[in-house]
């Protein structure tokens, strides 16, 4: 036991060492490619998939903050609501797992019909409870559940739905240092950056980066469910919040111009996905050798070779931030077989 009374994970002790930015291979003019005009611009992407815990990610870069704010804390269990499908289920549950730590997920009914989710099945095998409602109780059935643990004499550590709230953020925040540490290294410096945006703490720790850190690069979120004003409003809300924190207090840095959130590509919510989504993650595993799926990252990765094709951008150089999910890549694998 480290300072406590749980488990210490090594890997999640120090700062990660700073994931590979990769270029694609691909041109324009490969009659393979989809969305082929949008080659004509040097295409990287930011390997996050690759940090060494639980398949990588923004939820595991999210989770290192989690496991630091724990330890400092030492609740006696770990909650958070979540799909089924849900990276950051999986993540968190894995997490507690290691430290020998309770957890217990609030997930919504209507979204956990299907249970044969790798996600899933990892989240049962890491031995978390699921506790399955109509999505119009999962407020209240968190609040009651929070009591309950309470009056048993534990003391719960909630963590909101994709890591949402101001630990979220910093770690992002943190990983908005590492890509300018990686500009100033290599001396590639992008024009842009594109990412899958959620529960809003990603994009808004990457913006509240860069507002404090500075830096040139135009933040794109893609949207993969919610449309405009809400999913605009949870980025904003992720911003504000961690920029006003009183040993910060820089929230008159916010404008609206530094947020930039495109929900031009939802395709009808989340989970859904069209033909062009499914052409680009098979091509990114056939010719790159990148997983990504039709829930977040290749539907993120879609959405940017949409709109650099359709807004004529060309010769610029374009970081996409792989947020994970791997698991999920084996989830579009099953479906296609059967």
């Amino acid at each position: 036991m480290r300072n406590g009374k749980w488990r210490p994970i090594p890997v999640l002790e120090s700062p990660f060492a700073k994931t590979p930015i990769m270029r694609l291979s691909a041109q324009s003019g490969d009659r393979d490619l989809p969305f082929s005009p949008a080659f004509d611009n040097e295409i990287y992407v930011k390997r996050d998939d690759l940090i060494p815990f639980s398949f990588g990610g923004n939820k595991a870069r999210k989770a290192a903050c989690f496991y630091r704010d724990i330890l400092e804390k030492q609740p006696d269990i770990v909650m958070t609501y979540g799909t089924s499908s849900s990276n950051h289920c999986r993540i968190i549950a894995n997490m507690a797992c290691a430290m020998g730590m309770p957890c217990h997920i609030i997930s919504p009914e209507e979204e956990s019909e299907d249970t044969r989710h790798f996600n899933r099945m990892l989240v049962e095998r890491f031995g978390a409870s699921v506790e399955t409602v109509p999505v119009t109780m999962v407020h209240d059935t968190i609040e009651r559940r929070k009591e309950a643990f309470a009056a048993e004499g534990k003391i719960p550590y909630f963590i909101q739905g994709g890591g949402h709230g101001n630990v979220g953020t910093l770690a992002h925040v943190l990983a908005w240092q590492e890509i300018l540490k990686q500009e100033e290294e290599t001396g590639i410096f992008f024009d842009r950056l594109f990412l899958a945006s959620g529960t809003g703490a990603t994009q808004g720790g990457l913006v509240a980066g860069k507002l404090l850190y500075g830096g040139d690069t135009k933040i794109k979120g893609i949207s993969i469910a919610r449309a405009c004003p809400r999913g605009r409003d949870a980025v904003r809300e992720s911003i504000l919040d961690f920029l006003s924190q009183s040993k910060i207090g820089k929230q008159d840095l916010y404008t609206e111009e530094c947020l930039d959130f495109d929900d031009h590509y939802i395709l009808g919510g989340y989970g859904r996905y069209d033909d062009a989504v499914e052409e680009t993650v098979r091509y990114m595993m056939d010719r790159e050798g990148i997983p990504l799926d039709t829930t977040y990252t290749g539907k993120a990765f879609t959405g940017m070779l949409r709109f650099l094709s359709e807004n004529g951008i060309r010769g610029e150089r374009i970081l996409f931030l792989h947020t994970g999910g791997t698991p999920l890549f084996f989830d579009n694998m099953t479906r296609r077989a059967k």
